[in-house]
């Protein structure tokens, strides 16, 4: 089997303070994998160590307090800690800060070797509310002997494209850090579920905690159904994901009923898309190495 076993953190940070946070953050990785030892991969809520407030709390020096070099300081620090559990460390977003200055909401994902093996600069901020500058690359990366893996960050969930493009590229499951501190959390979950049910994927949604974010983060199955879901509080989901039964449903069918992705390649080049210039779509590269 090729198994992913998974501690997705719903928690909040110590608003306003990056290194409380930090030990805050670092003390749950910690127990988190003491709890489970076979846990091989921790996710912990987007901005997470940026430490923001709650929603309307006016913070204008929030990203230029948090903003970070990558590789810098900070990553230095999460590194060491990856490579001190032996795990897959993906550690919400950093608020990344370029030589020249430029902002963006960056996704890490490290290695248990201790080495940033990707890096996705958020596609879709939360205007107006969010002014951190967008991203322009989809990024995927591979855990050794259990598969692909897909990162998206919060905003990107409600924007299909994005989860599709990352299963072309060959992710079977996407992870999802999240803030969101709004009741239009019970839209989030659809769209998880959506996506996990179109691409035949597993979507870990992890949002933050209260009072920070309202919670409810969730763990998506390939079929599109819920197999965890948190409160509001802090906890975490444990999760044992079985990649092979990505390809099980692709090949059968989500409820042994809908093969999506073998109709998409089969009639990806008989269909043209006007909203993206008349362009049509090429089966994944996985696919034609399949057939």
């Amino acid at each position: 089997m090729r198994v992913l076993s998974i501690a997705a953190i719903q928690t909040a940070p110590v608003s306003g303070d990056l290194e409380a946070t930090w030990d805050r953050f670092e003390a749950q990785v910690r127990a988190a994998k003491a709890l489970r030892p076979h846990v091989n991969l921790v996710v912990v809520p987007e901005l997470l160590l940026a430490a923001p407030g709650p929603l309307l709390l006016e913070d204008a020096e929030a990203d230029a307090r948090a903003a970070t070099t990558v590789p810098g300081p900070v990553t230095d620090r999460l590194c060491a800690l990856a490579r001190s559990l032996q795990i897959w460390l993906v550690p919400g977003t950093l608020v990344e800060q370029t030589e020249d200055g430029r902002l963006f909401n960056t996704a890490l994902a490290i290695s248990p070797d201790g080495d940033i093996a990707a890096r996705y600069r958020k596609l879709f901020p939360w205007r107006p509310y969010e002014e951190l500058l967008p991203g322009s690359e989809f990024v995927t990366f591979d855990i050794p002997g259990v598969g692909r893996v897909g990162l998206a960050i919060c905003f990107d969930g409600s924007f299909p494209e994005v989860s599709r493009q990352l299963a072309w590229l060959g992710a079977e499951v996407i992870i999802q850090p999240t803030l969101t501190t709004t009741r239009d959390r019970e839209m989030e979950i659809v769209m998880a579920r959506a996506n996990a049910f179109a691409n035949q994927v597993y979507v870990v949604n992890l949002n933050g905690a209260a009072p920070v974010g309202v919670g409810e983060s969730v763990v998506v199955d390939p079929e599109g159904t819920v197999m965890q879901t948190a409160g509001g509080g802090e906890e975490v989901l444990f999760a044992v994901l079985d990649l092979d039964r990505v390809a099980l449903v692709r090949e059968y069918g989500s409820h042994g009923i809908n093969r999506p992705w073998v109709q998409l390649a089969d009639q990806c080049a008989r269909l043209q898309y006007p909203m993206f210039g008349g362009a049509t779509v090429q089966a994944p590269a996985w696919v034609t190495a399949d057939s």
